[in-house]
C-alpha cells in the first residue's frame, strides 16, 4: 500500500514529522517497508544565478557562465540552449551527485577552460523527463536550498512517498483514510472528515440493474446510476501527481477517479460507457464456456459459479475482479453507468485465482471492503465526476441489500492488564475505541463496519494496546502460585522421558524422530493396521494409519541406512504409540533398534552379531534408569513380531509388563527389508510404577555389615527346561535371604546325555544369602539349600547332580 505524505494530510491534520509518523505506522502494526523522499535526494542542490554568459572559444554549442552562489562567483560551462544571463538556476557543485547521470560532479577541464559544477536540468535530478534545457526558476535567493524553494513553490515535487505491509487482517488500512484513523487514534493529529451531500437524480435511471437469486450470496448488493454529458479528458494535475506517486498511470479522468477512491477510501468502483451497455445489467453466475476480453486486453473463459456482470448481449464484467474492454471509458466517452458494489471476498479470491488476475480491486475486495459505505461511496464518486467532468446524474438504481455485519462485544476494561499486562485508564480505553469509529453504549462496543477482523472481546483489548503501544510494556516476573521454592514445572512423565532418553544415548543409540504415521502393512506387522488408527484425511498411501509402536520407523531408517552401505546401526525413538483414537489408547513408549553386529572388524575376533542378550542389557539399564524395581520376572509370551525362541518379556507379575527385548521375527525383517541380524527392546514409559514419595533426592544408602555367603548347585534336567525357570524357582526359597540368584555352567549335548541319560542336561546355578540381622551357622545354610533343592525339583522335575 502506497501513498505520499500530501495524501495522508488530506486525510490527517497533523503536525508531526514525516520520522514520527513512519514510526508510529510501525508500532501500530503498519509496518513501513520503504519511503521515496526527493529531500533527501535534492538535498545538496542549491540555488544560483547566472551573471555572465558567453561563447565557448573552442565550441559552438558551449557556453562560458559567471554564476552567483552561495560560495561566491562560479565559473561553470554549460551547453544547454537556454543558457544565457540573467536566470536563476539549480547548481550543482563539486562533491554534489546528481542521480540522473550519476555522476558525483568535480573540477575540470572542458576544451581546456576550467568548469566548477554543473546547472541541471530536471532529467539530470530525475525530477522529470525534460532535458531541452535547464531549468529556470521563476524566484530564490542566491544560496537558497532547492528543496526548500520545491517545499514552498512546489511542494508537490518534493513529496514523500510512504509504502506499507498490510496484514490481511487490516482491509481497512487499503485506504489512506484508514491509516489517517489510526494515527489520529495514536494522537498524531485530527481526522479530517471529508462527507459529501447526496446528489439527486435529475432523471431517471436509464440502465436497470438485478441480481439472481442464486447469486444474491455472492454479490448482496449492487448501487448504479448513469451521469450523462460529462467530458473525459486528462485529469487535474493533483489527481495525477497523486497516482503517479504511487505508481500508476493516469489514463483519464473517469478511469482516474475510480483508481483514486480505490486507494483514498478502500472503495473500488468501476465506470460503463452508458452508450456501450445494451439494455439492463445482470449479476448472475457463470454457466461456463463464457468469454469477456478484460480492460487488459487479454481474453478470458469463465468456470461455473463465477460472478460476472451482463447486459442483454453478454459479459461485460466480471465482478469484483476486472471490467470488460466492450464498455470501458475511452476519451469519447460522453454518458457513463457509474457502479458501487459489494462482492464476497471468498468467491472473489477464487474466481481471481482462477484466472489468474491480480488487480487492485480484487486485492482490496478480497480482504473485504467496508459494505455499509458503498450508498455513500456512489456519492462521493458522483460528486467528484460532476465537479472534474461535469454533465448530470440520474436516480440511484439498488439491486440487493447491504450485508448485516453489525455485531457488538462486552468491553471489560480489566482484561487489558491480564490479557496484555498493561495498567491503561479505563476512560482512556474508551476514547481510543471511540477515536477507532467503535459506538460505545454502556460496556458494549460496536464494531464499525470497515473492521472485519474484531471479532471478539479479546480483538477489543488488542485494539486498546495497539493504540497504547506495546513498546510501553514493561517485563515484570510472574507472581508465584504458592510461596516458598516452586514446584516443578515438568511432570513426572516428562522427566521419566528425559531419563530414558539420555540413557539409551549413553549406551549408543542415535535418536531417530519418525512420523507417527506409518502404511498399513508395516503397523499389521506390529499389530496395528486396524480400522481404529485409520486417519481419514492421510497425508499419502504411505501414512494411512497410527503406528502401534515407533518400530516400524525405526527400522525402516535401518533399511534406508543398509541400503547406503551402512550396515551396523543403533537407533532409538521416544514417542507414542496408537491403539485408536482415544487418549487413553496412546501410550509412550522408549524403543531401540540393533542392527549389525557388536563393533568394527579386528584382528582379537571381538567383533560378533547382535543378540537377544545385547537387547537383554539395554533394556534392564533403561529400567533401572527410570526406577523399576530390581527383581522383575522375564516371561516368553511375547508378540508375535518377537522371535518365538530368542526374545521375553520383563513383567512385574503375570499381567504388568514394563517391556519387551529380543530378535526380530524372520517374516518382520523380510517384510521392512531389513538385513539381519537385529534385535530390538521397547519400553513402556508409564506401565513402572511411580515412587509415592515425591522426595528429590535418594533413600537412605543401606549396607550390609555381616558376611554373605554362596552356595552353588548342579541340577540335572531335561534339556527343554529353560535356566530362568530354575532361577525364578531358586529365588522364590527365600525372598528375604536370598539376595541374587545366577546361572553360571550349563553342560549338554552328547557327552552329557552320555553320563546323565538321554534328553538330560546340567545347569549349574549360585545363589548369594545376604543375612541381615546375625550371623549364618550351618544349619541355617542347610535349611535355605534344602528349600531351594526343593523348589527347583517341584519347578522343574529335575534333581540334584550327584
Amino acid at each position: 500500500m502506497k501513498f505520499t505524505l500530501s495524501w495522508l494530510k488530506h486525510h490527517l491534520e497533523t503536525e508531526a514529522t514525516l520520522d514520527e509518523i513512519l514510526y508510529a505506522l510501525t508500532d501500530l502494526g503498519l509496518e513501513v517497508e520503504g519511503v521515496e523522499n526527493p529531500m533527501e535526494r535534492l538535498s545538496e542542490f542549491t540555488i544560483g544565478k547566472v551573471l555572465h554568459a558567453e561563447k565557448h572559444p573552442d565550441a559552438d554549442k558551449l557556453r562560458v557562465c559567471k554564476v552567483e552562489t552561495d560560495e561566491g562567483e562560479l565559473q561553470i560551462i554549460c551547453g544547454a540552449p537556454n543558457a544565457r544571463e540573467g536566470i536563476t538556476v539549480v547548481v550543482a557543485k563539486p562533491g554534489v551527485y546528481v542521480p540522473g547521470i550519476d555522476t558525483t560532479i568535480g573540477v575540470g577541464k572542458i576544451r581546456g577552460i576550467e568548469s566548477y559544477g554543473m546547472m541541471c536540468s530536471e532529467r539530470e535530478m530525475e525530477m522529470s523527463d525534460e532535458h531541452d534545457g535547464i531549468i529556470e526558476l521563476p524566484s530564490g535567493e542566491v544560496g537558497q536550498r532547492f528543496t526548500d524553494w520545491l517545499a514552498q513553490n512546489q511542494p508537490e515535487r518534493v513529496d514523500p512517498v510512504i509504502e506499507i505491509a498490510i496484514t490481511p487482517n487490516r482491509p481497512d488500512a487499503l485506504g489512506v483514510e484508514g491509516v489517517a484513523r489510526d494515527l489520529a487514534a495514536r494522537g498524531l493529529g485530527t481526522l479530517i472528515p471529508r462527507e459529501t451531500d447526496p446528489v439527486p437524480g435529475s432523471f431517471p435511471c436509464p440502465i436497470g440493474v438485478s441480481i439472481d437469486e442464486d447469486t444474491l450470496a455472492q454479490a448482496p448488493v449492487f448501487y448504479g446510476r448513469v451521469i450523462k454529458g460529462v467530458k473525459n479528458g486528462p485529469s487535474p494535475k493533483w489527481l495525477q501527481d497523486y497516482l503517479r506517486a504511487i505508481g500508476l498511470r493516469p489514463i483519464s479522468t473517469l478511469v482516474d477517479i475510480t483508481n483514486f477512491f480505490t486507494y483514498d477510501r478502500n472503495r473500488p468502483l468501476h465506470v460503463f460507457d452508458a452508450d456501450k451497455v445494451k439494455g439492463n445489467l445482470r449479476l448472475h453466475r457463470a454457466k461456463g464456456g463464457e468469454t469477456l476480453v478484460g480492460l487488459d486486453e487479454k481474453e478470458y473463459t469463465f468456470e461455473a459459479d463465477m460472478t460476472l456482470i451482463s447486459d442483454d448481449s453478454g459479459v461485460e464484467s466480471i465482478a469484483g475482479v476486472m471490467g470488460g474492454l466492450p464498455t470501458g471509458c475511452t476519451e469519447e466517452t460522453t454518458n457513463v453507468f457509474l457502479e458501487a458494489a459489494y462482492f464476497d471476498p471468498i468467491r472473489t479470491a477464487y474466481t481471481g485465482r482462477a484466472l489468474k488476475i491480480n488487480s487492485d480491486a480484487r486485492y482490496r475486495f478480497e480482504r473485504g471492503i467496508d459494505p455499509c459505505w458503498t450508498p455513500v461511496g456512489i456519492e462521493h464518486a458522483t460528486r467528484m465526476i460532476l465537479d472534474l467532468c461535469g454533465g448530470e446524474a440520474s436516480d440511484v438504481v439498488i439491486a440487493g441489500e447491504i450485508p448485516n455485519v453489525e455485531r457488538a462485544y462486552k468491553l471489560d476494561t480489566a482484561r487489558v492488564e491480564s490479557l496484555v499486562g498493561m495498567e491503561i485508564p479505563a476512560e482512556e480505553q474508551r476514547a481510543t475505541l471511540e477515536a477507532l469509529g467503535f459506538r460505545l453504549e454502556g460496556d458494549m462496543a460496536h464494531v464499525p463496519s470497515w473492521r472485519p477482523d474484531v471479532m471478539g472481546e479479546a480483538d477489543l483489548v488488542e485494539e486498546v494496546a495497539r493504540m497504547a503501544s506495546l513498546t510501553k510494556l514493561v517485563g515484570k516476573p510472574m507472581r508465584r502460585a504458592s510461596a516458598g521454592v516452586p514446584e516443578a514445572v515438568l511432570t513426572p512423565m516428562q522427566r521419566r522421558e528425559a531419563t530414558a532418553r539420555r540413557t539409551i544415548a549413553t549406551l549408543g543409540y542415535n535418536e531417530c524422530v519418525t512420523y507417527s504415521f506409518v502404511d498399513e502393512a508395516s503397523a499389521g506387522l506390529f499389530g496395528g493396521g486396524t480400522d481404529a488408527t485409520k486417519l481419514e484425511n492421510p497425508i499419502s498411501s504411505e501414512m494411512s494409519h497410527m503406528r502401534p509402536t515407533p518400530l516400524p520407523g525405526l527400522l525402516q531408517a535401518a533399511a534406508r541406512n543398509q541400503a547406503r552401505g551402512f550396515a551396523d546401526l543403533a537407533l532409538f525413538e521416544v514417542g507414542p504409540a496408537f491403539h485408536g483414537g482415544e487418549p487413553e489408547e496412546q501410550q509412550q513408549l522408549a524403543c531401540g533398534v540393533l542392527v549389525g553386529h557388536s563393533g568394527p572388524k579386528d584382528v582379537h575376533g571381538a567383533r560378533r552379531p547382535v543378540d537377544v542378550f545385547d537387547a537383554k542389557a539395554d533394556i534392564e539399564a533403561v529400567l533401572a534408569a527410570i526406577g523399576a524395581p530390581a527383581k522383575a520376572q522375564i516371561r516368553r509370551d511375547v508378540p508375535e513380531w518377537l522371535h518365538p525362541g530368542r526374545s521375553g518379556a520383563i513383567c512385574l507379575g503375570p499381567k504388568k509388563v514394563l517391556g519387551y527385548f529380543g530378535e526380530l521375527h524372520p517374516k518382520v525383517l523380510d517384510a521392512l527389508d531389513v538385513k539381519g541380524p537385529a534385535v530390538v527392546f521397547s519400553v513402556d514409559l508409564a506401565a513402572t510404577p511411580f515412587p509415592k514419595a515425591k522426595a528429590t533426592g535418594r533413600g537412605a544408602l543401606e549396607l550390609a555389615d555381616l558376611q554373605a555367603v554362596e552356595r552353588d548347585f548342579a541340577f540335572v534336567l531335561d534339556s527343554g527346561i529353560e535356566a530362568l525357570t530354575v532361577v525364578n524357582a531358586a529365588a522364590g526359597a527365600d525372598k528375604t535371604l536370598i539376595e541374587e540368584v545366577r546361572v553360571f555352567d550349563e553342560f549338554h549335548g552328547e557327552k552329557a546325555e552320555a553320563q546323565m541319560g538321554a534328553g538330560k542336561k546340567s545347569l549349574a546355578i549360585t545363589v548369594r544369602l545376604q543375612p541381615k540381622d546375625r550371623t549364618l551357622k550351618e544349619a541355617d545354610i542347610e535349611a535355605v539349600s534344602k528349600k531351594i533343592i526343593e523348589k527347583v525339583a517341584k519347578a522343574t522335575g529335575g534333581a540334584l547332580r550327584g
